[in-house]
């Protein structure tokens, strides 16, 4: 628990180079959110005060895309350094509390590494580091006979012997607020980029006195940032194989981890089933006994207990009842929501449509701005006709009717209970209770008649 009033400063000023795009690096995405929202989901669940980013390349873009009133935004219009960064965020802090700075394009940080980090920043410079097999790049952590922390030396800066030290720094760092106000004053830019390193706070807390304590991150992708869209691949790989690992632990069987991808939030009962090469976004809840099949894309969805999705098939924002069989090859569109036993097959797509309980429209069918009741029967081709050029109507269809094969529903119309369509017909009046109601055009055969000839 975090006892005293804790800010957070994010740095996202960075224009990342290496991405070669237009975007700011901080909004290209890991697991279908943008790389900064992590690190604030992250700062959220420490209780700060207040969360500060500091941004600059793309101007604007960065708050207008994350869009969250409860972030306070400063704006680093040059880019002079971390410790300028963090400078533009003073006027916005507590300098009774305590202050984490984060690194907005380190996505992966976990907040129990960070709670753990603040526990030391009451009275000292809390330091994350972590050891890297190739610390190329990085700023590498001095230290005394002792072991102490005395200085952290910036890879353009460094001699050989310090290059060859393998800890190094996260970037990741907790302390006093007073104190970093007073040492951030005292920074100069007297290096070899010209810029002001808040780094060098460290050679200055240990200069007045004051602990430097240093916390190895225990997993080197909790602090690896983003720098190429080759690192965020990476990244992206490894948020879903911590995930994957999160559901395997959690009892669902995946037939194969690395072939899975969770772009937002997931909630899984017991004894779950998916088949390789699916997609999950948004906000999924996924009940009980459910088996999804190879390569569905499912989004903003609920899935009843002992559901069947068959591969291929794509359900967005939909509800779906229990033990409901959908596809191969289905598409649910948003506002639909199916009742207990529906089964919808291959081909069909419903869009913003109730189905009933133990209906079925199992073929080459489009269902859109329609209520369908219990025991239904639509047969193959069925297509409800809801859209006359300029306004969306709606199609009615009653409890326990049977709509033949290949019949147009022309909305607004209404088929009443236990309401038999004759297959191929176009139905554009209310079709009675109880009744067959068929439209076909006269059949005649043409004598004579000759089938055309191919051209040589």
């Amino acid at each position: 628990m975090i006892n005293q009033r804790l800010n957070i400063v994010i740095l996202a000023a960075g224009r990342g180079t290496r991405m070669h795009s237009d975007r700011p690096k901080v909004l290209h995405q890991v697991a279908g959110r943008a790389i900064l929202s992590h690190v604030i989901a992250c700062a959220e669940q420490l209780g700060p005060e207040r969360v500060v980013v500091v941004y600059g390349f793309g101007g604007e873009i960065v708050p207008q895309t994350i869009s969250r009133p409860d972030i306070t935004w400063a704006m680093q219009a040059e880019q002079l350094g971390t410790g300028h960064a963090v400078q533009q965020a003073l006027p916005w802090l507590n300098r009774d509390g305590i202050t984490l700075v984060m690194l907005g394009d380190v996505p992966l940080l976990q907040a129990s590494t960070c709670k753990s980090l603040l526990t030391h920043a009451a009275t000292c410079l809390a330091l994350l580091t972590v050891e890297k097999p190739d610390p190329a790049g990085y700023g590498r952590i001095l230290r005394n006979a002792n072991g102490q922390v005395q200085a952290i030396v910036e890879q353009k800066d460094a001699n050989d012997e310090q290059r060859a030290i393998r800890e190094v720094n996260s970037g990741i760092m907790a302390m006093p607020t007073a104190r970093l106000i007073e040492w951030l004053a005292r920074l100069d830019n007297q290096n070899n980029q010209a810029e002001y390193y808040l780094t060098d706070i460290i050679a200055m807390a240990v200069a007045d006195g004051v602990g430097v304590v240093s916390e190895m991150a225990a997993d080197e992708w909790e602090v690896t940032g983003i720098n190429s869209k080759q690192d965020l691949a990476s990244v992206e790989r490894q948020y879903q194989r911590q995930t994957a690992a999160g559901l395997l632990q959690a009892g669902v069987t995946l037939l194969d981890p690395e072939r899975l991808d969770v772009r937002g939030d997931i909630k899984v009962g017991r004894d779950v089933s998916i088949d390789i090469g699916c997609i999950f976004e948004g906000t999924v809840d996924i009940g009980d006994n459910v088996s999804i099949g190879a390569y569905c894309i499912i989004k903003n969805a609920r899935l009843g207990n002992g559901t069947t999705v068959a591969p291929y098939s794509h359900i967005d924002d939909a509800q779906v009842g229990q033990d409901c069989r959908i596809g191969p090859y289905a598409r649910l569109r948003p506002g639909s929501q199916l009742s207990s036993d529906a089964h919808i097959g291959n081909f069909v797509e419903i869009k913003n449509s109730q189905i009933g309980s133990g209906s079925k429209i199992n073929h080459l069918s489009y269902v859109g701005d329609a209520t369908v009741g219990r025991e239904v029967n639509i047969g193959a081709g069925t297509i409800t006709c809801n859209y006359d050029g300029v306004n969306k109507h709606r199609t009615i269809i009653g409890d326990h009717a049977f709509i033949g094969s290949d019949s147009q529903l022309v909305a607004p119309v209404t088929v009443g209970n236990g309401a038999t369509i004759g297959a191929g017909s176009t139905i554009t009046k209310n079709a009675p209770t109880d009744a067959l109601t068929l439209s076909r055009g006269k059949q005649i055969t043409i004598t004579g008649w000759k089938r055309p000839e191919k051209k040589i």
